[in-house]
C-alpha cells in the first residue's frame, strides 16, 4: 500500500502524462520507479483521465520544458551559497543559503518533487533580494544531495520512499541552522508542491518556531492538526489543480480548529506549479501576484 506522500507523487507523474508534458512510456517508466507495476500504472493513468495515447513523442526522458520567455516573478535573485550543516542522529544536511542584507526575516525554502535544483535556488535568492534571509533545504541530502541523481525521476522516486518523520526531523534541524545564521529575526517557510505538503507536514508536527508559512498548492497530510503551532498561514491554490484543491476545505477546517491566522486564496485561470517559471505550466502574471502577495504575508507576520 502506498503512503500518502507516495500515491501524490505518482497521480502528479500521472497529471503530467494526461496534460500532455511527458509521454505514456515515459510515465510508465516513472510509476514504476515508484514501485507500481504495469497493472496499477495503467489503472492509475486510466483513473486520471488518461486515454491510453502517447501525449508527446516517447522520448524516455520527456520532461516539461522551460519556456523560452519566461521571467521569473521578483526581484533579480541574490546568489546563493552551498552549504552543508549538521542534522539528526550524525546526518550531514546540505542546502543553499542566500544572506539578506539587513534581513527582515528568515525563510525555510522547500523544492518541489525533483529536489533541491536552480529553481529553487533562483526563490531563495528572490527572497534574499527582497529583504528575507533563506535557506533552500535539499531533503535528499542524506542520499547524497539531489545532484547524485543524473535522472529527475529517481530523485521522485526516493523523495517517495523516505518516511515523513525523516522529512520533519531535517525540516527541524534546518530551522535550527536558520536561527543560527539569522538571530534574533523571526522563521518562516515557503513551499511548492511536494514542498507545499511538506509545509503542512511540519505545521501539524507542533513546530513552536514557526510565526508564518506558505505552502503552496501542496497536498495536505491525512488527519493534519496544527495544535502546537503559532504560525500565521497563507495557502495558495490554483483553481484549475482539482486534485490538490480537494484537500483545501479540509487545510482551512483545520487552521479555524487550531484557532491560526491564516488566509486561503485561489488564483484564478491557472493549474498545478504555475509559479514555477521553469515549467510548461507557468503563468508570469499569477506568480507575481502569489509573490508579493507572500511578501505581503511575511510583512506582516516575519518583519
Amino acid at each position: 500500500m502506498m503512503s500518502p506522500f507516495k500515491r501524490y507523487l505518482a497521480e502528479e507523474i500521472a497529471l503530467d502524462h494526461v496534460e500532455g508534458l511527458i509521454s505514456r512510456r515515459e510515465a510508465l517508466r516513472r510509476l514504476a520507479l515508484l514501485g507500481l507495476g504495469l497493472p496499477a500504472a495503467t489503472a492509475l493513468l486510466t483513473a486520471c483521465g488518461a486515454d491510453g495515447q502517447a501525449a508527446v513523442p516517447n522520448t524516455p526522458t520527456a520532461s516539461p520544458s522551460p519556456s523560452p520567455t519566461a521571467s521569473p516573478a521578483g526581484p533579480s535573485p541574490l546568489p546563493t551559497e552551498g552549504i552543508t550543516f549538521a542534522g539528526p542522529e550524525g546526518a550531514t544536511l546540505r542546502g543553499a543559503w542566500a544572506q539578506a542584507p539587513n534581513g527582515k526575516g528568515a525563510v525555510l525554502v522547500i523544492h518541489e518533487n525533483r529536489g533541491l535544483n536552480d529553481h529553487t535556488r533562483s526563490v531563495a535568492g528572490r527572497l534574499a533580494a527582497s529583504g528575507y534571509s533563506a535557506l533552500a533545504l535539499d531533503l535528499l541530502s542524506r542520499e547524497g544531495g539531489t545532484e547524485s541523481f543524473s535522472d529527475t525521476a529517481q530523485a521522485t522516486a526516493k523523495l517517495g520512499e523516505i518516511p515523513p518523520e525523516r522529512f520533519v526531523a531535517d525540516m527541524k534541524a534546518a530551522l535550527d541552522e536558520l536561527a543560527v545564521r539569522a538571530p534574533g529575526t523571526k522563521l518562516g517557510m515557503v513551499g511548492f508542491c511536494f514542498g507545499g505538503g511538506m509545509t503542512w507536514l511540519l505545521l501539524s508536527n507542533a513546530e513552536p518556531r514557526l510565526a508564518a508559512a506558505v505552502p503552496f498548492y501542496g497536498p495536505l497530510p491525512d488527519g493534519a492538526d496544527f495544535a502546537g503551532t503559532r504560525a500565521a498561514v497563507l495557502g495558495v491554490y490554483a483553481e484549475q489543480d482539482d486534485r490538490v484543491n480537494a484537500t483545501r476545505d479540509a487545510a482551512r477546517a483545520a487552521l479555524e480548529k487550531a484557532g491560526l491566522t491564516h488566509e486561503i486564496v485561489t488564483f484564478p485561470g491557472v493549474g498545478h506549479a504555475f509559479f514555477n517559471d521553469t515549467g510548461q505550466r507557468y503563468n508570469a502574471q499569477a506568480a507575481a501576484q502569489a509573490y508579493q502577495r507572500v511578501l505581503d504575508w511575511f510583512g506582516t507576520h516575519l518583519a
